[in-house]
């Protein structure tokens, strides 16, 4: 009989929220909260694959680096992601092993720092877009542009921002070991914060380059390929809503790709937000994808038993 394979897709705030202070020991709680419910799917009878956010670690990592700038040579945004998957890795996979443990389940964790292949002429490229790491002084911001060739903008009074491009991946480097060991019976971590961004250069090797990917995208594409039976997307929200934010808004409990499709053509699912999760989800059932469950971590629970959230199925 074959396993049932499930993937979750969450934000790095799930971590490090807006309000932490950022402390490793609060991150390390987080990925305890976390690791319930991940193993909670597990005692559902899933076999699972977990992608997770890197956002708010990523930019500090790269304010500390700005920070000692005179001391020590930073590191590129590829390696800073490769930093963050192994360390937020690390922190996951020990929580979800504890908690496998305090539950006398017996399952082994693996944590892949995963690269995965954007187009190098992909549209993004020529106009970056995703702001990241510090803000900088308008002379400071002018020196970096010239020396480092970054694009650089003003954001909203606060100072002067690096912007990079945001492709859409193509490719999974890693994905048969995913697979491989997810079919294993392995809990697999992956694709960190969109994984690591790469070119295959005009001598045909893997090039790493200065972008972001986004993690739901990279989710999806992990789940077509695995052929995962139900991929789910965590976000603040319990459920999708039309006119979200008016005094309008309606959730919605189910919906078609169709209707996904004519919601997405509306504007009701902005890019910025809701958008992507909704574009990854009908990516993955458009490629024979069973079931797409968007919930929040709180309601996570309840929208396993069909008590929550949004699904988004084929017919």
């Amino acid at each position: 009989m074959k396993q049932k394979i499930a993937l979750i897709a969450f934000g790095g705030n799930a971590l490090l929220p807006e309000n932490g202070r950022g402390l490793q020991e609060e991150q390390m709680r987080n990925a305890q909260h976390a690791a319930r419910l991940m193993v909670h799917i597990v005692g559902k009878g899933y076999e699972l694959i977990i992608v997770h956010g890197n956002g708010p670690q990523v930019g500090n990592l790269l304010i500390q680096m700005e920070e000692a700038v005179t001391k020590i040579p930073p590191f590129s945004l590829d390696v800073c992601d490769a930093m963050t998957e192994g360390s937020m890795g690390f922190m996951l996979e020990k929580a979800v092993v504890n908690e496998l443990r305090t539950r006398s389940i017996d399952k082994e964790v693996a944590t892949l720092v995963t690269q995965v292949v954007v187009d190098r002429e992909d549209p993004a490229f020529a106009s970056p877009t995703k702001p990241v790491g510090p803000f900088y002084t308008k002379y400071r911001a002018q020196a970096l542009a010239k020396e480092k060739k970054w694009t650089m903008v003003e954001d909203a009074g606060r100072g002067h921002r690096k912007v990079v491009p945001s492709p859409k991946p193509i490719d999974i480097v890693s994905k048969w070991i995913i697979r491989d060991l997810v079919c294993a019976g392995r809990i697999v971590i992956a694709a960190g914060g969109g994984g690591i961004p790469i070119i295959i250069n005009g001598r045909g090797l893997f090039e790493g380059v200065e972008a972001v990917i986004d993690k739901d995208y990279v989710a999806s594409l992990i789940a077509r390929e695995v052929k995962v039976d139900l991929f789910i997307i965590l976000t603040g929200i319990e459920r999708v809503f039309l006119d979200f934010g008016t005094p309008q808004e309606r959730p919605i409990e189910t919906m078609t790709i169709a209707q996904a499709q004519e919601y997405l053509a509306q504007g009701q699912f902005p890019r910025g937000s809701m958008g992507p999760k909704i574009e990854a989800a009908i990516e993955y059932i458009k490629a024979g994808g069973k079931e797409v469950l968007i919930t929040s971590a709180s309601h996570l629970k309840a929208a396993l038993l069909s008590r929550s959230g949004t699904r988004i199925t084929a017919a």
